[in-house]
């Protein structure tokens, strides 16, 4: 079954196309990574799917439902969820407020939302550090603050932006078990990422894309292979024997 379905996705801003026809496929339960050079329009796809761009052509197809230029608030009820680059936690609050309010995006109850928040933090091994102040955490447990208020609005579909960036190896480790323990429980990722053994150990299959364009999908152990991929980005490093 297709979770997302991007065809002849197209982004235009004024002279400047900062995706250029992209298609891609997101089969159920599978992790699809996406990579590319800085400036490559990665961020750029992510904000036309969650809704913070309304592409300029193509269309973008949701679990079975066409959500072009839907909001991203609708989108989240919807089950589409996302993480972003840049981590902005209310930082006075505490951890469990923070994936609280994430709980609102299902249910009205206070007591529901915050019970949701403590069995989020709890599959996320976090349980222990809901009452510390969100400012006070590490970049490592502020990713998976991050993480953790996506999971709270019971996504189908989680959107992943950079969520290892500035990790140490252990803690990049770490944080690929914990993607793989969210796909076998079912939820399908798709996920922007520039640590390679990361990206390479994580996704079922690698988009690569330069200028806005697609230039290369398959496993793996293809992307690794790619010329066109070394030469665009990956360099001999990544080649596989």
């Amino acid at each position: 079954m297709t979770m997302l379905q991007v065809d002849n996705m197209t982004k235009e801003f004024g002279g400047l196309r900062a995706i250029d026809s992209l298609d891609l496929t997101i089969k159920k339960g599978m992790i699809l990574g996406l990579i590319g050079p800085n400036g490559a329009g990665k961020s750029t796809a992510f904000n036309c799917i969650a809704g913070s761009f309304a592409p300029t052509r193509g269309e973008i197809t949701f679990d079975g439902t066409r959500i072009t230029g839907e909001k991203p608030w609708n989108l989240c009820k919807m089950g589409l969820a996302r993480t972003f680059q840049i981590v902005k936690p209310f930082a006075s609050k505490s951890v469990l407020y923070n994936v609280t309010v994430a709980s609102f995006a299902t249910t009205g109850s206070r007591k529901i939302a915050e019970e949701k928040a403590v069995a989020v933090l709890e599959s996320l091994n976090f349980g222990d550090k809901k009452d510390i102040l969100s400012g006070n955490l590490t970049i490592a447990d502020r990713k998976r603050l991050e993480i953790a208020k996506a999971l709270a609005t019971e996504p189908k579909l989680l959107l992943l932006d950079e969520v290892m960036a500035g990790l140490r190896p252990n803690e990049v480790d770490e944080m690929v078990d914990i993607l793989k323990a969210l796909r076998d429980r079912g939820i399908t990722i798709f996920v922007i990422e520039h640590i390679m053994r990361a990206i390479m150990a994580l996704s079922d299959r690698i988009v690569v894309i330069q200028f806005g364009k697609k230039i290369a999908e398959g496993l793996p152990s293809e992307i690794a292979n790619n010329e066109k991929v070394i030469k665009a980005y990956l360099g001999e490093d990544y080649v596989v024997a």
